[in-house]
């Protein structure tokens, strides 16, 4: 009797699947080579998600790039760095502003780049202050120095009617697509800036300058588009 009570008492045995066993096979799962690779797969594709999700909230971004314009000053015109610069007059071709073309000479010619030295060098412009410029246009004069109608190379609507001190009356029509034709030289100008004018219409006669004024009579005749000045041999078909 007293052997039985003298016995060591044994342990209670673990049961498999209780609650003894829960710890080791969590270790055995977590032990396995794919556990790892797999848990981080999983969390990166919740991340890819949740950024997708939060993308698709914001607005569309436009990006746009503005347009520029060369600005043009009173006395200011600048030349084209490149020669092939569209023209866009409408319907209409444009022409010289003169009635008979044929019957006129050219005083003075337009300032071209590709064209010989000596003819550069005829195009130049001397100034009060002995600079040469170049000639940003083309000068007409009539044979007998006797003044003739200056008309509307093309139709648009007047933009500038003044006095300049060396460039004498001037008259610019603005065409639309940046496209302006300048007059200068003039007299007897019967248009008002904002009136409407038609390809051909007579507004004005030929008149003198203090900058050419060697030239006698002439019209002074400048085509520009967006504050460049372009050739009008290249523009006008004859």
């Amino acid at each position: 009797m007293n052997d039985q009570n003298n016995k060591p008492k044994e342990s209670p045995k673990s049961i498999p699947g209780g609650a003894a066993a829960r710890p080791n096979g969590l270790r055995r799962v977590l032990a396995k080579k794919w556990v790892t690779p797999a848990a981080f797969m999983a969390a990166a594709a919740i991340i890819v998600t949740l950024m997708w999700l939060y993308r698709g909230e914001q607005p569309e971004q436009t990006t746009t790039t503005p347009d520029t314009e060369v600005s043009q000053g009173d006395d200011v015109t600048t030349k084209p760095s490149d020669d092939t610069i569209a023209v866009m007059t409408g319907d209409e071709d444009m022409q010289w502003p003169v009635l008979n073309y044929g019957d006129l000479e050219v005083s003075l010619q337009y300032y071209d780049e590709n064209a010989t030295s000596e003819e550069k060098q005829a195009a130049l412009v001397s100034t009060s202050d002995n600079q040469f410029l170049p000639h940003t246009g083309v000068d007409l004069t009539k044979p007998d120095n006797t003044t003739f109608d200056v008309i509307a190379a093309l139709s648009g609507k007047v933009s500038r009617v003044d006095n300049h001190p060396t460039n004498g009356t001037t008259v610019e029509i603005t065409h639309g697509n940046g496209l302006v034709t300048v007059y200068q030289s003039l007299s007897d100008v019967s248009v008002k800036v904002g009136d409407e004018v038609k390809q051909g219409a007579q507004f004005a006669k030929a008149g003198r300058n203090d900058l050419e004024s060697e030239e006698g009579i002439h019209l002074h005749f400048e085509v520009r588009q967006n504050g460049n000045v372009l050739n009008p041999n290249d523009i006008i078909k004859r």
